[in-house]
């Protein structure tokens, strides 16, 4: 394939940040959903910086300079992605100042500096620095004594310049005025804004007209800073904020002991490379020379942001309780209607296969899966994977609760999962420490897979449960992100799931499957079979169909196949949150093929995979996306839905998702997404769609058991 058939993933992602902050521009959101949305591109640039960036950055310093399938070196691209970066961040201010901040005054919120504020305000801002600012700051100079110091990844700093009055009294004095001179205004000291102390702070009273005022805290400490610098004079200040190489370097095959390895690396992130220097408007130049300088970055990587540094911060913000008018309703998941006042979880499994449906439908059905089988004397061991858990997992509290009641607890912590390394140390050592077995991941590849399995001695033997999900076991996120999860007894799936845990557990070859497929082994022949099934069935004068619904879709493989499948006249529908590398759309490359994009209150997570096969349609959930490190380099599952009832369930689900009117965007075929055009088309809006559809059987399914009563 041609390069040009091909979107970088760099530049891929970044249109979908830009999807994000469209939802902060959109003014038919609530004021604080669309502040949410901006603190949620700030984070999502964060990341992107401090990993994509970073990487490209290694590859230069390694002297790599292979061409990417977009036929870009990497010097190419971290000069496209820079630019990139640098409008960004230009359209996120302007989407502040120009979009969010009017909005906000009209509705009565107003952010003010030290110079805005009453005399009331101001003994306010005063009170609070002497009493909370002043005993946590701690002033760092910088002179030929006190190096520049380390500077933390993504906290923001005040940079000071000081002038002596005692060097400027002898300066009268001396004869030397220009080394007295030099050395009187050369003087530099940072200082770091607390993160313990809130960032944006309400100001007491409202002023005429209700108005609610706030401040950042930087607003008050800048001007008062001098306090921290008795006998010196405050020549200039300034904000900056870096963001550092995030990316950790583990030699797995070397290491005696994974966790201590990540352990020591975890450490090291705070003092990667500075990859980005974000700087308040108009810092004087001097002071930015000796920040590039200090820093060792070059003037590209300097970004000048007009606005509050760390756009993050919003994100608390939006949430206080007063806004609580200025937010859409939050959504609170409803218990299953199958699970509906059903005691015993086992035998309402055991009667068919069951779908969740997050977070339309509560993650308390997997917790409570879980919190049963640790109670239940029947219940012999409990086997789970765990890739990102909350900060106060139940789930994690249950597999204790399960080993101390004696149960056999294995569990398969992914210590890799990137940015939740150190919370998943501290739960792999409480597990570790309650009894459980617990395995830290395997060197070269990550756990991925979503799976738990509960081994139960019942009157006609022994009988396994397993849960087998698109989503991570994360109670918060489950709240937050789409996905799906089947319960099923069918000693099939039970089967694959015994034996992938044996696998990860111990030594094995093992790779033939009743219902699975499996990363890195057989995942990727399974999706080149199906592909390659519909595309003769499409040349054989049948019809092909493809939906898949994903995260990202960049493994230039199963692109190559898709574009084949193409032009054999398959019909191919895509449903790509993030990264698509993919072209959509061009005449005798991908004209049969449709490429949209869903951003809305909820994040698309869910996996789903459907291939129509001559009328004989098979539908699958997975743990993968289709990239090349899932495929590649994770332990990933897929595996089929049977049941009628959950595959009806299931298409529906892609079919309410694709017909989405009002918060797609469709890709074209000059790579740009675009809002649907809705002319003669109903509006739906899936998410707010799949709510409804929740509470409407809820409310049956409690209606049904009070009929019983």
């Amino acid at each position: 394939m041609k390069p040009s058939q091909y979107i970088n993933r760099e530049l891929s992602w970044l249109d979908f940040n830009y999807r994000c902050l469209e939802e902060a521009y959109d003014k038919t959101n609530p004021i604080m959903n669309r502040l949410m949305f901006l603190s949620i591109t700030a984070s999502n640039l964060d990341e992107f910086v401090m990993v994509r960036m970073a990487g490209i950055m290694d590859q230069i310093g390694v002297g790599y300079e292979k061409r990417g399938l977009d036929g870009r070196t990497p010097k190419e691209l971290l000069k496209e992605v820079n630019t990139g970066v640098h409008d960004m961040m230009k359209h996120q201010y302007n989407c502040y100042n120009k979009s969010l901040l009017p909005e906000l005054e009209s509705a009565g919120i107003r952010f003010v500096t030290d110079k805005d504020m009453t005399d009331a305000e101001q003994v306010f801002a005063s009170d609070y620095f002497d009493e909370f600012c002043y005993p946590v700051l701690t002033p760092q100079a910088v002179d030929s004594s006190r190096p520049f110091p380390l500077v933390k990844n993504q906290s923001v700093y005040l940079c000071v310049i000081l002038a002596d009055t005692e060097a400027k009294k002898k300066k009268k004095k001396s004869k030397d005025k220009d080394k007295e001179k030099d050395k009187s205004e050369s003087l530099m000291a940072i200082v770091e804004i607390p993160s313990v102390l809130s960032r944006i702070l309400a100001l007491p009273g409202a002023v005429a007209g209700g108005e609610i005022r706030y401040t950042f805290i930087e607003d008050i400490i800048t001007p008062r800073v001098g306090k921290l610098f008795p006998g010196y004079i405050v020549k200039d200040t300034a904000l900056f904020r870096v963001t550092r190489n995030g990316d950790l370097a583990i030699d797995e095959d070397e290491a005696e002991d994974l966790l201590i390895e990540i352990e020591k690396s975890i450490q090291q992130r705070k003092w990667g490379a500075c990859i980005r220097l974000e700087v308040s408007r108009k810092m004087e130049k001097g002071m930015l020379a000796r920040l590039i300088r200090e820093l060792e970055v070059t003037e590209s990587d300097v970004y000048e942001c007009k606005g509050p540094l760390d756009l993050t911060c919003f994100s608390k913000f939006q949430g206080r309780a007063e806004f609580a008018d200025k937010r859409a309703p939050k959504w609170q998941p409803l218990p299953s209607p199958d699970f509906y006042e059903r005691d015993n979880i086992f035998e309402v499994i055991r009667e068919k296969d069951r779908l969740l449906h997050h977070p339309y439908q509560s993650f308390d059905t997997v917790i409570d899966f879980i919190s049963k089988a640790a109670r239940d004397p029947k219940v012999l061991a409990i086997k789970q994977t765990l890739y990102r858990v909350s900060g106060d997992s139940p789930i994690i509290d249950e597999l204790i609760r399960a080993a101390e009641n004696g149960k056999q607890v294995t569990v398969l912590v992914e210590l890799k999962a990137r940015f939740d390394e150190a919370n998943n140390i501290v739960w792999a050592k409480k597990l570790e420490k309650a009894g459980c077995h617990v395995i830290y991941g395997l060197p070269g590849l990550k756990i991925h897979c979503k799976m738990i399995l509960v081994v139960r001695e019942e009157e006609d033997g022994i009988r396994r449960y397993v849960h087998l999900g698109t989503g991570n076991y994360n109670d918060v996120t489950a709240g937050l992100y789409t996905d799906i999860g089947m319960l099923t007894a069918k000693d099939s799936y039970a089967s694959d799931a015994s034996t992938l845990f044996n696998l990860l557990s111990g030594y094995s070859h093992y790779t033939r499957w009743n219902k699975f497929a499996v990363a890195p082994k057989t995942l990727r022949s399974f999706f080149v079979r199906m592909i390659k099934r519909e595309i003769k069935n499409a040349e054989m004068g049948g019809k092909g169909l493809i939906i898949a619904k994903m995260n990202a879709l960049i493994d230039d493989g199963i692109i190559d196949l898709l574009y084949e499948a193409s032009n054999a006249g398959v019909e191919i529908r895509l449903i790509v949150r993030g990264m698509c590398s993919l072209i959509p759309g061009v005449p005798e490359l991908s004209e049969n093929i449709a490429v949209h994009s869903i951003v809305g209150t909820f994040l698309e997570h869910s996996r789903i995979y459907y291939f129509y096969n001559n009328g004989d349609d098979e539908i699958y959930m997975s743990s993968a996306d289709w990239m090349q490190r899932n495929l590649n380099r994770r332990i990933e599952t897929l595996f089929p839905v049977e049941d009628p009832d959950l595959r009806s369930r299931l298409f529906h689900i892609l079919d309410i998702t694709w017909n989405d009117t009002i918060k797609t965007r469709i890709m074209t075929a000059d790579k740009t997404y675009v809002r649907v055009d809705k002319r003669g088309k109903p509006l739906l809006e899936c998410q707010k769609h799949f709510c409804e559809e929740s509470q409407a059987l809820y409310t049956a399914a409690k209606k049904q058991a009070l009929m019983k009563e």
